[in-house]
């Protein structure tokens, strides 16, 4: 059976709105390793439209860092899946429009073949958790007090959830990735 993992850069005050985090070439680097991991990212649409055409952009242009263009190039060659409701179609040739029920679809691809899959954002994989669907949690807290914007696992309801720590790296920035088993 395949994992699901979710992964999400959060502050200090636990914001995870991209506009207030930070990405330097170290963090890249380890986004780009994790990534290689998986064969399936799953996403909402906010996350998706974020993500894409951004990054394969990046991997077309010439004048990106090299930790960019690696991101950029691992982040290409892995398929998407988008739920929404309200995107009709899409231009990457990686990526397919889910309007199935998350659970559902969900529990289908974790009994598929292949690698495991990823999740990022906050509206699905706040779903995904609240169904308890989720079986790894990579989170990288950034030395950084946002004081506003959306917070991580705001407004779900939750029984208490036990997460076992397995692995942690503390970066030149300050930042620490934090990898968490579902116990």
């Amino acid at each position: 059976m395949r994992n699901l993992t979710f992964a999400i850069n959060i502050t200090l005050d636990g914001c995870c709105d991209h506009t207030k985090t930070m990405a330097d070439e170290e963090l890249l680097d380890y986004y780009a390793q994790l990534i290689r991991d998986f064969d399936l990212f799953v996403y909402g649409r906010k996350t998706y439209q974020l993500m894409v055409p951004y990054w394969p952009e990046v991997a077309k242009s010439a004048s990106p860092t090299r930790a960019e263009k690696e991101f950029a190039q691992a982040f290409g060659s892995v398929n998407k899946i988008v739920f929404s409701r309200s995107l009709e179609s899409v231009e990457d040739k990686t990526t397919r429009i889910v309007h199935t029920k998350l659970q559902d679809e969900i529990l289908k691809l974790k009994q598929e073949r292949g690698k495991n899959i990823l999740t990022g954002g906050v509206s699905i994989p706040s779903q995904l958790i609240e169904l308890g669907l989720v079986d790894e949690y990579r989170v990288v807290v950034q030395p950084i007090v946002a004081g506003e914007g959306r917070r991580l696992l705001e407004g779900i309801s939750l029984d208490k959830l036990r997460l076992k720590l397995v692995e942690s790296k503390i970066f030149k920035s300050g930042c620490v990735a934090l990898r968490y088993l579902k116990e």
